[in-house]
């Protein structure tokens, strides 16, 4: 099994040094199915201080105006706030892995101050980084009409996007997502969520020696979120390891790409690897549906949970177009796009 970089001459962001031993994953509270999920392990509701904290805030806000990127939470004093997310945040790190904060509210505010208010919230999960390149901190999830290719984000789509985890072909990945919906599709657009222990466990039991091709490095597609004389793909590991806890950069659609971008064949076995993780991931007692609705605020442990979501119909009139506003928070590197420190 190739541990050694490819034969291809092509250039590649190497993050092969993230290579680690297969190991088993236990029965933690993180490795669950379907039937196993409650709503109390996942739904975190609004008390009514916190609710009273945000009609204050946005009072505030909107009195005192500043760009959004100036805000930061330690500038307010939000305790009941900060208890809510604590204990959302206890589920992204020793619970199920992902919870959805039940509920901004829409209807009393302008959406440009609940996004600053959402905005704020997150921060109580970690720093916010750049979600591009381009240093985009905040990014519009809804269908632009683009076609899903080369360079194109599936988040910029209507279509299927099979589970993953943000950004697995980055430098740094994001260690949380944040979702906001200001709407949902007309019809479709459903989120699911898998525990990648779940899956890991399932292709240890069923195909051994796929699993353990995809502990070493393959190809990812960076999808064109570089400088223009930077690598066009990863070269990292799509299974590894931090700490006893899991470490995935899952996307087998930005493997396949990274194969053609890179003008390498892939192997028999990591093709089959991909088959045989799709295959898994298939399975309905594995994946958790949870339907984003107006208000909600969803969050996930971005290295320990996949997320999927469904192909969607949107409405004919733009105020109604399904549109969600992501953030991701990660607390290693610099708050850029590559986390890279300057030295």
């Amino acid at each position: 099994m190739r541990m050694t970089p490819p034969s291809n001459p092509i250039a590649y962001l190497d993050c092969s040094d993230e290579v680690s031993a297969l190991r088993e994953t236990g029965s933690g509270r993180m490795r669950w199915l379907a039937a196993d999920i409650e709503r109390a392990d996942w739904v975190v509701e609004m008390t009514p201080g916190a609710l009273a904290e945000i009609d204050r805030l946005a009072g505030f806000l909107q009195q005192n105006p500043l760009p959004i990127l100036r805000r930061r939470l330690n500038e307010f004093e939000l305790p009941a706030c900060r208890q809510v997310m604590a204990q959302l945040k206890n589920i992204l790190d020793n619970g199920v892995g992902f919870a959805v904060l039940e509920r901004l509210p829409m209807d009393t505010w302008p959406i440009e101050v609940l996004l600053e208010i959402y905005w704020l919230l997150g921060q109580c999960i970690g720093r916010p980084v750049a979600q591009k390149w381009n240093g985009q901190m905040i990014y519009d999830v809804s269908d632009t009409g683009a076609d899903y290719a080369y360079g194109t984000r599936g988040s910029y789509t209507s279509v299927e996007l099979n589970f993953h985890t943000d950004n697995a072909f980055a430098r740094m990945l994001p260690d949380y997502v944040g979702l906001f919906c200001r709407h949902p599709a007309k019809t479709g657009g459903i989120s699911r969520l898998c525990s990648l222990y779940s899956v890991h466990q399932r292709m240890l039991e069923r195909y051994p020696d796929e699993l353990a091709r995809l502990y070493q490095p393959v190809f990812f597609d960076r999808q064109k979120e570089h400088h223009e004389d930077a690598a066009k793909v990863c070269f990292a590991p799509y299974f590894s390891w931090r700490g006893g806890r899991m470490f995935a950069r899952a996307n087998a659609s930005l493997i396949r790409k990274g194969y053609e971008v890179a003008e390498e064949a892939m192997d028999t076995l990591l093709s089959a690897a991909l088959d045989a993780i799709d295959e898994v991931c298939a399975a309905e007692d594995l994946w958790f549906e949870a339907p984003l609705q107006r208000g909600q605020v969803q969050y996930l442990n971005n290295h320990e949970i996949g997320h999927y979501r469904s192909a969607f119909e949107d409405y004919d009139d733009p105020a109604r177009k399904r549109h969600l506003y992501r953030l991701w928070h990660r607390e290693t590197g610099d708050s850029s796009y590559d986390g890279q420190h300057f030295s």
